[in-house]
Formats: structure tokens, sequence, C-alpha cells
């Protein structure tokens, strides 16, 4: 089971509609069961994130990882990635 804390938590439920075209959560809690039934990961770096889109075979479409719609900017040097 993985741990969000509530920075990860409200960066995904102020920024769920870049990847989602209705809200999936309306508060932290159901924040936190969505991205553990979709096994959302945080990593620490842009790097990071390259490196989990490379691992899983994902296509960013054009290109840049970072701006992928499933790449969501914590805020604190840390990103969540949820597969939609």
């Amino acid at each position: 089971m993985h741990e969000y804390d509530d920075a990860v938590l409200n960066c995904f439920l102020e920024n769920q509609g870049q990847l989602f075209s209705e809200n999936v959560a309306e508060s932290p809690e159901e924040a936190e069961a969505f991205l553990e039934d979709c096994m959302a990961v945080v990593v620490d770096s842009p790097e990071e994130v390259e490196e989990y889109f490379e691992e899983a075979g994902l296509d960013p479409g054009d290109g840049d990882v970072m701006e992928a719609s499933e790449v969501f900017d914590v805020g604190d040097g840390r990103y969540l990635i949820v597969e939609g």
C-alpha cells in the first residue's frame, strides 16, 4: 500500500482535471483511495519521471514526459504519476 501525504493529495485534488474529464475524487480520503487503486507513484525528480515512463513503456505523446497529462507537479520537487 502506498502512503500519500497531504501535499500529494491536495495536488491531485486541485489538478485532476488535467487527466480526467470529470472529478474522480472530492476529498483527500477519496483521492487517496483512488491513487492507491491506480497504484500511482510519487517520484523525486524529472529524471525519475523519465525513468518511470521508459520502464513502463509509456508514450507521453509529444515526447516530453514532463508535459504528459499523467504527471502532476506536487510543487516541492516531487511528481505524482497517475496512469489514467
